[in-house]
């Protein structure tokens, strides 16, 4: 019986644990800046500050005056120097195996040029001689022209191994000559189902693929990693994630051909997080998959692993509006003609969606356009009128553009609304690529985080990773102010759905919690849960908005085991 006691620093308790309230109501959980309070799930207060909290064993034992009482009998104490100790950080929809994955190829992220691109795949090129195909992620889509990339470019650099490159949206795959021909994609192949081989006006492909129903016919033949080489990137990327203060993740796509890996990890002790893991429920074939979800949720649970689980299906129900393929209401403003790219016909939806709920999944559906919000809605709409109430909380995850008329329906049919803060800003890919594409006025309903949270909506907060960074400060002080790093523009972009740092707080902690059924087990500070925490070197509710994002790490806990040290105090 380890008892451990974290003192000397701002803990921001759950504040029923300090006055008594309780803990199974609904609770003020913050507000959209300038608006009225949001009702979110118990555990979603605002943080009440104390001094102390102890732990014993990996569980909250005391907070506060209590907790200072035990520090005589503790066998480590921890001394917090003044800093900020609140529950961990937790994300509600990110992919950490292909995060860590991208470890693995050309490093392209930070490319500024389409010519970098390809000086450092030519150069990785060089440098591994022996492997068969290049594979790397994420580049840059405003690089090119509308985001289309030639495959006669990689060819200058590569021009005998395939070479396949994805798009820092994972929607979208720039390959070479190699690997077209590897694939089986010429003039004469035909447009895919839910995809889009962009052509040459010869109707030759010209080296971008658009969405899963293209990507697929390049990732199918290319061979992947060894199983070891991926549970290295899996722990890497778990270790990763805790060194930004997470403690659990939504996988929001774990491929059924990857099921080894997370199963060899976590039985070897490998995961530095927990990982709820979500299987892709596919049009046209999800029927025939229904019995390998439920055998692939059974051999989770055989491993016996507290911190791995597979509790969801995912759902793609559009693509994204870069490249035309989300799903809208009405035209693109830059397309007359096009109104994108849903995946799935309405009734073979509310089939799937009904399917899985009977078999106690919880749906996690992306949903970027405002015509694919509608058709998740409905679908879960006719989940309920055919199953019946349950407690599904199903999520919506990105929430783009959602039509006003739509915005009441969250609350009303329970849906969680998870978004990815980092995306709420105007940056090189708003204002190049987004806004031309939405027009006025669906380029000012963009992510509503405020509108929904006025509305009592569960809310919670992801990163997406790698689409954009892991971190969960760079998100927060987004959230916050709905600006760039350089605090553009003065006021924050839509200022409207800007909410206040108590709001941001919650929607990454007790709101991922909500979402996980999990807000009686972790995302709060108070006894009884489990000591997931988080060390700041400052409170974010005290410092100015705009330093909100200079904020670092000093340590994280899972379950009282110290999972990340940043000239953190040793413990006595």
């Amino acid at each position: 019986m380890v008892l451990t006691v974290f003192h000397g620093g701002v803990v921001a308790a759950d504040p029923r644990t300090l006055t008594g309230t309780d803990l199974t109501g609904t609770a003020l959980a913050g507000t959209a800046q300038g608006g009225a309070g949001a009702l979110a799930p118990a555990g979603a207060l605002a943080p009440a500050d104390a001094t102390a909290l102890a732990v014993r064993d990996g569980v909250i034992e005391a907070v506060g005056a209590e907790a200072e009482a035990l520090l005589d009998q503790a066998d480590h104490v921890v001394d917090l120097e003044g800093a900020y100790l609140g529950p961990a950080f937790a994300d509600g929809h990110a992919h950490p195996l292909l995060g860590g994955m991208e470890d693995l190829g050309p490093q392209i992220r930070s490319c500024g040029s389409v010519e970098e691109i390809v000086a450092a795949v030519a150069a990785f090129a060089e440098e591994n001689p022996d492997q068969e195909w290049i594979i790397g992620a994420s580049y840059d889509a405003t690089l090119a022209p509308g985001g289309l990339f030639d495959a006669a470019w990689l060819d200058a650099a590569v021009p005998d191994r395939p070479v396949v490159l994805k798009a820092w949206d994972y929607h979208t795959l720039w390959v070479n000559s190699a690997a077209l021909r590897a694939a089986g994609i010429d003039a004469g192949t035909p447009e895919p189902d839910r995809g889009r081989i962009v052509r040459r006006e010869d109707g030759s492909p010209l080296g971008t693929l658009q969405e899963y129903g293209a990507l697929e016919l390049v990732e199918r033949v290319a061979p992947g990693y060894s199983l070891g080489r991926r549970v290295a990137a899996l722990e890497g990327a778990t270790w990763k994630l805790a060194a930004s203060g997470i403690s659990w993740v939504q996988d929001a796509w774990a491929s059924l051909e990857h099921l080894d890996v997370y199963l060899e990890t976590a039985r070897h002790g490998r995961l530095n997080t927990r990982l709820n893991l979500a299987f892709l429920a596919e049009p046209g074939r999800w029927q025939e998959n229904l019995d390998t979800f439920v055998a692939a949720r059974e051999s989770v649970r055989a491993v016996g692993s507290e911190l791995l689980s597979a509790n969801t299906i995912k759902f793609f129900a559009d693509g994204i509006i870069e490249s035309h393929t989300a799903c809208m209401l009405s035209p693109y403003t830059d397309a007359p003609e096009d109104k994108g790219l849903p995946n799935w016909s309405q009734d073979e939806l509310n089939d799937a969606l009904a399917a899985v709920d009977r078999l106690g999944f919880q749906a996690h559906i992306h949903a970027i356009g405002d015509g694919a919000i509608r058709m998740a809605l409905d679908g879960i709409e006719e989940t309920s009128r055919r199953n019946g109430p349950r407690d599904r909380r199903p999520v919506l995850a990105h929430l783009q553009v959602v039509d006003p008329e739509d915005i009441p329906r969250f609350a009303e049919l329970g849906v969680v609304a998870n978004f990815e803060p980092l995306w709420a800003r105007e940056d090189d890919v708003m204002n190049l690529l987004t806004v031309p594409r939405l027009g006025s006025p669906r380029s000012e309903r963009q992510y509503p985080i405020g509108s929904l949270m006025e509305r009592g909506v569960a809310v919670s907060f992801g990163s997406d990773w790698p689409v954009t960074c892991h971190e969960p400060v760079p998100g927060l002080a987004t959230a916050v102010t709905r600006q760039t790093p350089d605090h553009l523009p003065v006021g924050g972009w839509l200022p409207a759905e800007r909410v206040d740092v108590d709001a941001a707080l919650a929607a990454y902690t007790a709101g991922v919690a909500y979402q996980a059924f999990a807000e009686n087990r972790w995302g709060a500070l108070r006894p009884g849960l489990s000591a997931d925490l988080v060390l700041l070197s400052h409170d974010p509710r005290e410092v100015a908005q705009e330093e909100i994002q200079d904020i670092q790490v000093k340590g994280t806990w899972l379950a009282g085991r110290r999972t990340h040290t940043a000239l953190l105090p040793a413990a006595r």
